[in-house]
């Protein structure tokens, strides 16, 4: 299952569950996205002929993260316009790509897989610390 969380016309994320199976190659963002996310299923003995991407110049404006739960359980909040407009679970083998907003708190103990683009410099840098109504 793939949950599109939306405000005001605003997309602020998206949640891959672990149950969503569908077969194929199936990309869950546009083109134009700056973070490119998909997830495929393919049958035994399907191959990706040997490749690399070109290289060329790309303009990125924004940054986008993607968080795996590899184990244990985290809560996400999202923000519009500094105001809290909703709060997700996020389980073993969830996934969400985060695009505005964000805060999490973890509930148990809880391994993650991170991955944004870089390079990433450090936290004063790379990051606004928002002040929440």
């Amino acid at each position: 299952m793939i949950e599109k969380i939306i405000v005001k016309g605003t997309l602020l994320a998206l949640i891959i569950r672990k149950n969503f199976n569908k077969e194929g190659v199936n990309f869950i963002t546009s083109k134009e996205s700056p973070l490119q996310l998909g997830v495929s299923r393919y049958a035994k003995n399907t191959s990706i002929a040997c490749h690399v991407h070109k290289n060329w110049a790309r303009y990125i404006k924004t940054t986008q993260e993607i968080i795996y739960i590899v184990e244990g359980k985290a809560r996400v909040d999202l923000f519009f316009k500094n105001k809290k407009v909703i709060t997700k679970i996020l389980k073993p083998k969830d996934s969400i790509l985060l695009m505005g907003a964000h805060a999490l708190k973890f509930l148990t103990n809880t391994k993650i897989i991170e991955i944004k683009q870089g390079p990433y410099i450090d936290k004063k840098k790379d990051k606004n610390y928002l002040r929440i109504k």
